[in-house]
């Protein structure tokens, strides 16, 4: 029975939740092993999210590198392309000034070759060769060399163009006999073909300059 003379204390619902918790060892115990459990796979649970975000990451860096390395090809191709067109355009442009210049080239050569004997020690036909000498150094310094078809070169169709045959030259068939017209190349570009005569055997007709 209560005592009337001893005051009546209340518990508050946080002594009442404090003397319903186990405080047995073996309670306090497995409360620390599941902390620990849940802390570990919380752990686990947090590397592997890391890891997956990690990897991700790395794809991504890959993809965008192997994008960048594509981008940096094409760059690279398209700036060796223009280039080449570029140059192209100004070998075209080149081609057709130099072409002009062999022209006049041409009027050196039959000037020189049809010079009188009695001019072979002149000043003024010595100054005219002289002109023809700078005219081939400045078409040779810039990449412009003759084509070879001096008498006894063998005939190349791809260098030389044959417009007459000679017989009785005693000279295999076919190998050039006289060169009518120098040819010319710019570089490794063959220009203009050589004009040439060539040695004919037999009694076949003279070739002819093709159409």
């Amino acid at each position: 029975m209560t005592d009337p003379k001893r005051p009546l204390i209340r518990r508050t619902r946080a002594q009442e939740r404090i003397d319903a918790v186990d405080t047995s060892p073996a309670a306090v115990s497995a409360a620390l092993e599941k902390l620990r459990h849940d802390t570990d796979a919380k752990a686990a649970q947090t590397q592997a999210e890391h890891n997956e975000a990690m990897a991700k990451l790395a794809a991504e860096r890959d993809e965008y590198l192997a994008a960048l390395q594509r981008e940096r090809a094409e760059f690279t191709n398209f700036r060796q392309r223009t280039a080449k067109e570029r140059e192209q355009e100004r070998g075209l442009a080149g081609i057709d000034l130099i072409s002009k210049v062999l022209a006049l080239a041409d009027d050196f050569d039959r000037a020189i070759d049809t010079r009188p004997a009695e001019l072979a020690d002149n000043a003024w036909a010595e100054g005219i060769a002289a002109i023809d000498r700078k005219l081939r150094s400045l078409l040779e310094s810039e990449g412009v060399t003759a084509v070879e078809s001096s008498s006894g070169t063998a005939f190349d169709p791809r260098e030389h163009e044959a417009i007459a045959s000679i017989p009785g030259t005693g000279l295999p068939d076919g190998v050039i006999v006289e060169e009518v017209r120098r040819g010319y190349r710019l570089r490794d570009r063959l220009i203009r073909p050589a004009l040439v005569a060539v040695a004919q055997s037999g009694d076949a007709p003279p070739a002819s300059r093709p159409n």
